[in-house]
């Protein structure tokens, strides 16, 4: 996929998708035709997609998709924002190249784009509905992301399974957090949470913890657990981390 799409080019995309689907697999039509072909635009889907996932009944879902809706009816950055989320995903995972099977199966964008409604719900003070929706995330999804938490656009959560993004935490743009990742606050530092920058990688197990800057395009290894600083383009690597791999240094003349 070269360059980004419109929201509208992306939504006659995924009906492209959805319409091939059906004339493939005439079994998966029902499902896809509530999922994608019955509705007006990206917004609707998507809405309708959070409380597919999120909502324990169908008086549930309905309820969570009216609130999502609602929420990008209001705010239309939301879905530019989930748009720019879905792209991405064709672009840094390889075994996707389409836009359809990651807005229809992979939770961790369903659960990123619930964060979306929920921080537009924090900031129109319905904190109480913006914390179920962080627990329905967690519980659903397995995905727990505080509202208050602030997030860039062309995230990719990978696998998406045990991760935890506290309250404050700072994620830029174009990053990617695999499975078990945690990123939060140390006790004795209420409001101070971790930042991450641009273009960083999150990789498997990894905790970033406390009042730590994480610079663009790092990557943390593994299972490594950081309470300190990495500069841009480093690595950190095991428990606790250390640097590895840096760019080196411009010398003074």
């Amino acid at each position: 996929m070269n360059g980004m799409r419109s929201v509208d080019q992306l939504w006659q995309m995924i009906r492209r998708e959805a319409e091939s689907a059906v004339t493939r697999d005439p079994v998966f039509g029902t499902a896809l035709s509530a999922a994608i072909l019955d509705h007006p635009d990206f917004a609707h889907a998507l809405a309708h997609q959070i409380g597919a996932r999120l909502g324990k009944s169908p008086t549930d879902r309905e309820r969570i998709a009216r609130v999502a809706g609602e929420a990008f009816a209001a705010s239309p950055d939301l879905i530019d924002a989930a748009s720019r989320d879905l792209q991405s995903i064709a672009v840094h995972d390889p075994a996707t190249t389409t836009l359809l099977p990651p807005l229809l199966n992979f939770k961790g964008y369903v659960a990123l784009q619930a964060w979306r409604v929920s921080n537009w719900l924090w900031r129109q003070r319905r904190n109480d509905l913006a914390l179920l929706l962080q627990s329905l995330s967690s519980d659903q999804l397995q995905v727990s992301i505080h509202p208050t938490a602030s997030i860039g656009t062309s995230v990719f959560l990978d696998h998406a399974t045990g991760i935890i993004i506290g309250a404050f935490a700072v994620v830029g743009d174009e990053v990617t957090i695999l499975q078990n990742v945690t990123i939060g606050r140390k006790n004795s530092e209420p409001d101070r949470a971790p930042k991450i920058g641009r273009g960083v990688y999150l990789s498997a197990g990894s905790t970033i913890i406390g009042d730590v800057s994480i610079g663009d395009f790092a990557k943390i290894g593994a299972g490594a657990v950081v309470e300190h600083d990495v500069p841009p383009g480093c690595t950190a690597v095991g428990v606790p981390a250390r640097l590895t791999n840096c760019p080196e240094s411009k010398v003074s003349a």
